[in-house]
């Protein structure tokens, strides 16, 4: 079966609510690029829209591709070398591109953090951690140990997270923002949590952990963000029957 690309792509808009959340301009939500094509058969999910992931994409038979960082990161680039590679190979494909950034990382059913806040057992879910005016993550109670912590962050993402063991070993109120979520770090701290699990953090995040009292779990920008993009692959083939798959591109970062 088939559905208009317009309908999904509309669907898309309204429950993520692409032209209400705040996000970094490069982020550029929604519909980035139009295939050509008016109908969606098949669905891929990505995290990055590299030339891998296109690819991949591309010979799958795609329609629609579904990206958590869009086209767009490295800001304004004319349409030659790699980011023209890109385009022409989307086009070429008949490959559609969507991207949802800070939209899918707050979603409180579909997002990255909501998510991985939930499968780790967190209770009493709040949102946590502003960037630009948002609240992007969750936060909640969970009496555990930090090793045990650590291993079910693993069995979730498949990455051994690094830890920075700084805080207190009986874990009770744990902060989660994926991605590059360590700035939540000061947050974190004043609103009482003794654990921030996050993707990745500059070289200055250990000084804060440590002189602040609190653990850091890092389970890599990538791992953590492969979440977000497999649910809405999820809820596309509940919503409208689409068969999709996800397409894996690790980069260990």
């Amino acid at each position: 079966m088939s559905v208009l690309l317009s309908t999904v792509v509309a669907h898309l808009d309204a429950i993520l609510r692409i032209r209400e959340i705040p996000d970094d301009a490069r982020a550029l939500n929604g519909l980035q690029v139009d295939g050509g094509g008016d109908d969606v058969s098949r669905v891929a999910v990505a995290v990055d829209a590299c030339q891998a992931s296109i690819d991949s994409a591309a010979t799958a038979g795609a329609d629609l591709l579904i990206v958590h960082h869009g086209l767009f990161w490295g800001g304004l680039e004319p349409l030659t070398g790699r980011h023209g590679r890109r385009v022409r190979r989307l086009m070429g494909a008949g490959l559609s591109l969507y991207g949802a950034h800070n939209p899918l990382d707050l979603h409180p059913e579909l997002g990255n953090n909501a998510l991985l806040a939930r499968d780790l057992g967190l209770a009493a879910l709040e949102p946590f951690g502003v960037w630009l005016g948002v609240q992007v993550g969750f936060g909640g109670a969970l009496s555990t140990t930090r090793a045990e912590l650590a291993r079910r962050i693993a069995a979730r993402v498949g990455t051994t997270p690094q830890v920075i063991a700084t805080g207190p070993e009986q874990v009770r109120r744990v902060a989660v923002v994926t991605g590059a979520g360590s700035s939540t770090l000061r947050e974190a701290r004043d609103a009482g949590y003794d654990t921030l699990v996050t993707g990745e953090a500059p070289h200055h995040a250990y000084f804060d952990a440590e002189e602040w009292g609190l653990n850091l779990m890092l389970a890599g920008h990538y791992a953590t963000e492969t979440i977000g993009v497999r649910a809405l692959g999820q809820h596309l083939e509940v919503q409208f029957g689409l068969p999709w798959q996800f397409i894996d591109h690790p980069t260990a970062l």
